[in-house]
């Protein structure tokens, strides 16, 4: 039986506040949605670009919001979206025709790699030891950014991990590197998602109700984000990295 499609329109809005409200804090968020908007009956490339209009309508709000309490890092921020938007628009045209469950185990690998990162506290001690980000280290974070911008553009999904473990280079705390995190992949998205337009993989619909949702959770994403500091949400992406890294192992091997 077919859903209608006000049911489908509810029941994205409330699975997006919910995924809005991760992203924003940790990342992995469009592991619930990118198979809800499947489940719903849209093939996966489709289900792919439509998730990116959830995603651009999160990150405005998310934006505005670490803005109005001055932590966004514009300078840095920049830098970072350069290579990503590059990288994006790579990894948006390998999305359009090849097939995604292999990244599925590299995902999970890599969020287990995050982990290991975030429970040593790397940025930790290179704030305790700061240095100016330039010569090899300006160039690994160019080229981490380019890589986060490919897998972005790809799949999307786990993309906020990708982008905490290249931010631990630089000596951000986990609050920066949040407000970082939202502008870049803002700018990033507005490429990949130009990407599936192209190649009419894109539900407006849909989209545009899984992003109310998104913005809904992003904003309170935020306020979570600053007010309760860096503990908490390091805290908040050790949990969360566990139960996404999990899940994708067994959806990999299932």
């Amino acid at each position: 039986m077919a859903i209608p499609l006000e049911a489908q329109l509810l029941l994205l809005f409330v699975i997006g506040a919910f995924v809005g409200f991760i992203n924003i804090l940790a990342g992995g968020g469009s592991l619930l949605s990118l198979p809800l908007l499947i489940f719903l009956g849209l093939p996966s490339a489709t289900a792919n670009g439509t998730n990116r209009i959830g995603i651009l309508i999160q990150n405005i709000v998310a934006i505005a919001g670490f803005h109005q309490q001055n932590v966004l890092p514009w300078r840095i921020s920049v830098l970072a979206a350069i290579p990503a938007v590059i990288g994006a628009i790579a990894g948006a045209n390998l999305a359009i025709d090849l097939p995604d469950d292999r990244f599925k185990q590299v995902l999970a690998l890599t969020m287990i790699g995050v982990l290991i990162l975030i429970l040593a506290d790397p940025s930790k001690r290179l704030r305790e030891n700061p240095r100016p980000m330039a010569g090899g280290r300006l160039l690994l974070f160019i080229a981490g950014f380019f890589s986060v911008g490919v897998f972005g553009g790809f799949i999307q999904a786990g993309v906020g991990f990708l982008i905490i473990l290249v931010m631990a280079l630089t000596g951000f705390d986990l609050v920066a590197t949040n407000a970082v995190k939202v502008l870049v992949v803002f700018i990033f998205t507005i490429a990949a998602l130009a990407v599936f337009v192209i190649n009419n993989h894109v539900d407006y619909l849909l989209g545009i109700g899984l992003g109310f949702g998104n913005a809904l959770g992003g904003y309170i994403g935020t306020k979570f984000a600053v007010k309760k500091g860096h503990a908490w949400i390091r805290g908040f992406v050790i949990i969360t990295v566990i139960v996404f890294a999990l899940y994708l192992l067994w959806d990999s091997l299932r």
